[in-house]
């Protein structure tokens, strides 16, 4: 084995800030969907700890190439899903492809109990190659959406207000009212808010003109010049059927345009239609939808 074989291995807490950089450097226009610091920052709220336990990372010659997010605390008899990024330079580098492949599914290699038994992997023609190759077989698909933020962006009908420090108690009332298993807590605001990601993130509020709390959406930055993600976006249960997700969804792209973002950027299960409209009436082009990869069962 050569010293730049693919290493593999979980980062620590004190790596997580130059992961999110390399991971940032690794967003482009034009690429597909990847995993971006939107998924390391939104699950910031559970800590770094857990962040850094939920990151698997391939190095060659001691350069981050390749990074799996994974599931963390996963029950026993349970495998994991990880969603891929890499490094546009590795997209066809079949060394790398050949070592992810074998060490996703394998326990004693991943750490984790069952392996990995379904893969999100949108980018790197030779990783896909060598999945499909190993038997893989397409899962549920997802459709990329993207919205480009070259022209200024239109109103968006509600009040918006940025979310301050201290004071996230209308962004937690609507994503805990938007959706029925959340886990946000104020405390998690804070401890998301507290990361690095989230100094390139912003938390918008939307209101109707009763002065109510109606949508709330997070929009991460990779820096400027580069693609932006939604994650995620939410309208109060009460508030539905008027058009929110829209006009928040808007007011996100707007944001993100101001922190210099170059285009918007979000996925969505192809089977949620209302939520691909909802994108779409947003100014998001819909892409072809892309399957993850389940791994062989035999």
């Amino acid at each position: 084995m050569t010293s730049n074989y693919p290493a593999l291995h979980e980062p620590t807490v004190s790596e997580l800030p130059d992961l999110l950089q390399s991971l940032a450097s690794w967003q482009h226009d034009g690429l597909p969907v990847q995993l971006h610091p939107a998924d390391l920052g939104w699950q910031w709220r559970f800590g770094a700890e857990q962040v850094a336990r939920s990151m698997r990372v391939w190095s060659i010659d001691s350069t981050p190439a390749a990074i799996a997010f994974v599931d963390a605390d996963v029950p026993e008899g349970e495998a994991a899903v990880a969603r891929m990024a890499m490094a546009p330079d590795f997209a066809v580098d079949e060394r790398l492809a050949r070592a992810l492949v074998h060490d996703l599914p394998a326990p004693q290699r991943i750490g984790l109990p069952g392996g990995i038994s379904i893969v999100e992997a949108r980018f790197g023609d030779a990783f896909r190659a060598e999945l499909t190759a190993q038997g893989w077989i397409a899962d549920e698909p997802w459709t990329p959406l993207r919205r480009a933020l070259s022209r200024e962006v239109e109103p968006c009908g509600l009040r918006i207000e940025t979310v301050e420090p201290g004071k996230p108690d209308d962004r937690l009332e609507v994503e805990t009212a938007a959706f029925e298993n959340s886990t946000f807590t104020v405390e998690r605001w804070h401890t998301m808010a507290q990361g690095p990601a989230y100094a390139d993130a912003r938390c918008l509020v939307g209101y109707d003109e009763n002065g109510a709390a109606v949508a709330a959406i997070t929009v991460w930055s990779a820096g400027p010049g580069r693609p932006g993600v939604i994650e995620p976006m939410g309208v109060h249960r009460d508030h539905r059927g008027r058009g929110h997700g829209r006009a928040i969804t808007v007011a996100g792209a707007a944001a993100l345009r101001e922190m210099g973002a170059s285009s918007a950027l979000v996925a969505t299960p192809a089977s949620n239609e209302a939520g691909v409209a909802t994108y779409v009436s947003a100014g998001f082009e819909a892409g072809t939808p892309v399957p993850d990869f389940a791994r062989p069962t035999n």
